[in-house]
């Protein structure tokens, strides 16, 4: 299966695992890379020395090519850049920022940049600052999200319409089936988290995973706008979100409920009622928890039957 991602990426399948947060250590990029698709770490919950040992035990647990998803409002984002060239990465996708701010000093160092955006505005700057690819992600994902709500069906053409450059899809993509979709919609490849949020070899803690397997139709739901849109599993603290509102709170009144380390409370260390479990509303269709190798091939499978079945090919 040859494209312009697969040949942008040198990879065998137009598939990146989605750098999450909390989720995308070593041990998930190197078993994505090792299935012939993008794998990347997801440095937004990583310090810099952290983000290091983990590119450099990728490094050793794979031959192929891997990347770094960087969130561009953390902190120490110098250091983790000056990391990312010193230790010879060839992908790198930013997200949470704007795209001119790293772009050129990447690329001048050899660096592919893709960039994740919500919309057709947001595509057509990134595509001005000179990236080699976008993600174009619907508000169906978990984490952090667009303001818009555009859902990914929606924004794949519209995108499309708009730019030149290669076009990653994302939010709600978890099968071959949504794989054939988007592509026929426009997309280039897909880019999938939380169907690897459930896999043998996702950092993230298994009473999270749990969690994402027994999830339903529903249990997810977009929040805290006022800061930063995010998708989570309904729990305690949705709850107590939904309690503040009511009251009219002030932004300073959310950033207190929310406090700090939210997201590894509830994705890495398991605290169920009290953390952020971030998660799409794809979940629903998410059933058990395989190796990565196996998530990877049932998706091929399925695309193939179902390009068969719909394109006759």
């Amino acid at each position: 299966m040859t494209n312009s991602i697969t040949q942008l990426f040198n990879i065998k399948y137009p598939i990146i695992q989605a750098g999450m947060i909390w989720n995308s250590g070593w041990r998930l990029a190197s078993a994505a890379s090792n299935s012939g698709i993008l794998g990347l770490i997801g440095a937004g919950s990583m310090y810099p020395d952290v983000l290091r040992d983990h590119i450099q035990k990728c490094k050793k647990a794979t031959d192929k090519p891997f990347g770094v998803n960087v969130p561009m409002l953390y902190p120490n984002i110098e250091e983790i850049m000056d990391i990312i060239v010193e230790e010879g990465i060839q992908v790198v996708f930013t997200s949470a920022g704007n795209p001119k701010t790293w772009t050129s000093w990447l690329q001048e160092r050899g660096i592919i940049v893709v960039h994740v955006v919500s919309s057709v505005k947001f595509a057509l700057k990134a595509q001005e600052a000179g990236v080699d690819a976008i993600v174009a992600e619907g508000f169906e994902a978990g984490g952090h999200n667009g303001r818009d709500e555009t859902t990914t069906l929606t924004l794949i053409p519209m995108v499309k319409e708009q730019i030149h450059i290669p076009i990653i899809a994302a939010g709600g993509i978890a099968t071959g089936k949504a794989m054939l979709a988007t592509m026929i919609l426009g997309a280039d490849g897909v880019q999938v988290g939380s169907r690897f949020v459930a896999s043998e070899e996702s950092s993230a803690h298994v009473a999270f995973k749990k969690v994402v397997v027994d999830a339903k139709e529903g249990d997810t739901q977009l929040t805290l706008k006022e800061l930063a849109p995010v998708r989570l599993i309904k729990n305690k603290f949705y709850n107590d979100i939904q309690a503040l509102y009511k009251t009219g709170p002030t932004i300073e009144e959310l950033k207190t409920l929310l406090g700090r380390a939210r997201a590894k409370k509830g994705m890495f260390e398991g605290e169920l009622e009290e953390g952020e479990l971030e998660i799409g509303q794809i979940a629903g269709l998410i059933h058990n928890i395989k190796p990565v190798s196996n998530i990877v091939e049932d998706m091929l499978k399925e695309f193939e039957v179902a390009k068969k079945m719909v394109l006759g090919l």
